[in-house]
């Protein structure tokens, strides 16, 4: 049903590869010749601890948060959706260089931040090729909370030979990847001010992945019989509303499965929040959360971090991975965690599902004592009707072979997450 284009990246690098950057091509040169299996890596850095493991420039962590302390300069930015240049003082954070052990063709960087006023921040990505040149700095997304002083959006134009970056995911050039990478989070606000933004936590995840055929469905082994009780929204009922936020409908199956999770947690925008959405629609909520994800670049909702950041303004700790089977998926289930899933189908191809999609969000809210997941699918007339059983097997298969298992993890601090895998992606 609703369309959620793919992903790129771009990058550049300072020197500091060195011995360990040799020994990271060279394992990931193996592991990309010997092994079909799927390789997911999983990086995040927050608190004051976290945040000391990388380098600051005009920032500082007071309360585990990073925020502006002395700003290094102003910068000129013009806004290409609100128009009008305004001067901005900055200040960044760049983590230490990440070596997943493999050779990654794409990643993709997520965060929890908060932008009050007129302030915003800057995801960007840069890596080691496995050729031993490093990259350019890519721009992963220009992002504020609200809409009203500054245009969230992802940046457009980033290929090159490395490269490119395809709305919020950085894919590498055929032939190459990243052996090694590093990130790094620009603080903004208007000069003059004393405004600050505050970032919780900041990472990536990065991914090498095999052809579909070298690649087997899982089989149950846990949290079967388990449904959790994630609340039920419809995209189809929104269909039409706010074109400028891309008219509802299919178009919002992001920000719908996003609302779902978000109200599972017993928290979301409030009534003040949402009193401009007109009181005839049903859900507002999800209308607030297609307003606050909309990527103006890619004109629609769908952009990734975009939606776990949003989540995470309620509290939430957010970020966006790859799973490699639904035996991962299921850990979360039996922890009390609904997933977030990202697939591409075609009509009947996945038992349960009567419709095409060439890209779609959803929940997997558990499985049946036979393994196959329980969804909560926004494609679907009404509310009532959001809660399907599909094919394991075949959506297990279209969820990897399509999003490369992309998922959203979102949770409160007090419900911890399963112990990851020695490889860890969360």
């Amino acid at each position: 049903m609703s369309v959620h284009r793919r992903t790129l990246l771009r990058g550049a690098l300072a020197g500091t590869a060195g011995v360990l950057a040799a020994q990271a091509v060279a394992t990931a040169a193996t592991a990309k010749k010997t092994s079909p299996d799927r390789h997911v890596s999983y990086q995040a850095w927050h608190g004051a601890a976290g945040f000391a493991a990388g380098t600051t420039a005009g920032t500082a962590v007071p309360a585990d948060h990073l925020t502006i302390d002395a700003p290094l300069g102003v910068i000129s930015y013009t806004d290409p959706f609100l128009g009008g240049s305004q001067d901005y003082e900055y200040a960044t954070w760049t983590s230490p260089w990440v070596y997943p052990g493999f050779a990654a063709s794409q990643a993709v960087t997520s965060w929890n931040a908060a932008t009050p006023g007129g302030t915003w921040i800057q995801s960007e990505l840069r890596g080691l090729t496995s050729a031993g040149t490093t990259t350019k700095w890519y721009v992963m997304g220009r992002w504020a909370a609200d809409d009203a002083l500054f245009s969230r959006t992802s940046v457009p134009g980033q290929r090159d030979a490395d490269g490119t970056v395809d709305i919020d995911t950085f894919i590498a050039t055929s032939g190459t990847g990243l052996v090694g990478w590093q990130s790094r989070v620009t603080l903004y606000r208007p000069a003059g001010t004393t405004q600050t933004p505050t970032v919780a936590s900041f990472g990536a995840m990065s991914s090498l992945l095999p052809p579909a055929d070298k690649y087997p469905t899982s089989t149950l082994l846990t949290a079967g019989g388990t449904a959790l009780a994630v609340p039920q929204f419809s995209q189809d009922v929104h269909l039409g509303q706010y074109p400028q936020w891309d008219n509802g409908g299919e178009a919002w199956c992001s920000p719908t499965s996003t609302s779902m999770v978000v109200a599972y947690w017993g928290t979301g925008p409030t009534p003040d929040d949402y009193a401009w959405v007109d009181p005839s629609y049903a859900d507002p909520w999800v209308d607030y959360a297609a307003r606050n994800t909309y990527d103006n670049n890619y004109t629609g909702c769908g952009n990734w971090p975009f939606n776990t950041a949003y989540a995470a303004r309620f509290g939430l700790q957010t970020f966006v991975t790859r799973m490699r089977s639904f035996n991962e998926v299921e850990l979360f289930i039996a922890a009390g965690i609904p997933v977030i899933v990202s697939a591409a189908f075609k009509k009947n191809e996945v038992p349960g599902a009567t419709y095409n999609t060439n890209g779609h969000l959803m929940v997997i809210a558990g499985f049946t004592a036979d393994g196959d997941p329980v969804m909560n699918d926004p494609a679907s007339a009404d509310d009532a009707a959001v809660r399907k059983v599909f094919g394991r097997a075949e959506f297990e298969t279209a969820w990897r072979n399509t999003s490369g298992g992309t998922v959203y993890i979102i949770h409160p601090a007090s419900v911890p997450l399963p112990t990851p895998p020695a490889e860890a992606n969360w």
